[in-house]
């Protein structure tokens, strides 16, 4: 599928209903904010026990709660189409929104104390959004939050637990087939935003966690 077939689209609500289940299912399963969640939840328990697990709740409110309850307020009063807000023009307004919710837990976690680990992994979602945000908004290019967010998540990991864990990029290269097949991204939207969201939030955590 071309560049002109994923702008049509974004005039347009997904294709989800039309696509194989399976892809589907990937979509859902592992869309930003389980992402977020899962990953937050799995370093926080890892490094630094049960305190780490309620420190990663804390902070998957803001990261991944917040957003999505944003995300779904406006789609209850006709604002956005579907979840994943795939009218491109309309999630340029809606990131923003969602980077607001991450600065505040980000300023909360760093005034409450919370484990630089975890502060820097917020942080680093933080660095992933703000060119996700200028790529859709300013350049107009519907860049794969999906893949961003995930690719970044594999690169903390990596980073926090060991080199092992590079084997999630299978995972990623799976989300982005999903996207791809979902007609909601372009193949080079989805590998962009998986490089993106390697390089920025893996070299952010890596600075800010000290690692």
């Amino acid at each position: 599928m071309d560049e002109q077939q994923v702008a049509q689209q974004d005039a347009t609500p997904s294709a989800t209903q039309d696509a194989p289940l399976w892809a589907r299912g990937v979509t859902r399963a592992l869309d930003p904010q389980n992402v977020i969640v899962g990953v937050l939840v799995l370093v926080g328990a890892v490094r630094h026990g049960w305190a780490g697990v309620g420190w990663a709740l804390f902070a998957a409110v803001f990261a991944g709660v917040i957003p999505q309850g944003i995300i779904t307020l406006a789609m209850r009063r006709g604002k956005v189409a579907d979840r994943y807000v795939g009218d491109r023009a309309k999630r340029a307004k809606v990131l923003p929104v969602v980077l607001v919710s991450v600065v505040v837990g980000l300023v909360l976690m760093a005034v409450l104390g919370a484990p630089r680990e975890l502060i820097a992994m917020i942080l680093a979602m933080f660095a992933t959004l703000v060119p996700v945000i200028v790529i859709t908004a300013v350049l107009k290019w519907k860049i794969s939050l999906h893949t961003a967010v995930s690719g970044g998540a594999v690169a903390m990991l990596g980073v926090a637990l060991g080199a092992w864990w590079a084997l999630g990029y299978l995972v990623v290269a799976l989300i982005a087939w999903s996207r791809v097949v979902l007609r909601d991204h372009t193949v080079a939207q989805t590998v962009a935003g998986a490089v993106l969201g390697a390089v920025v939030a893996g070299l952010t955590f890596r600075a800010g966690a000290g690692l």
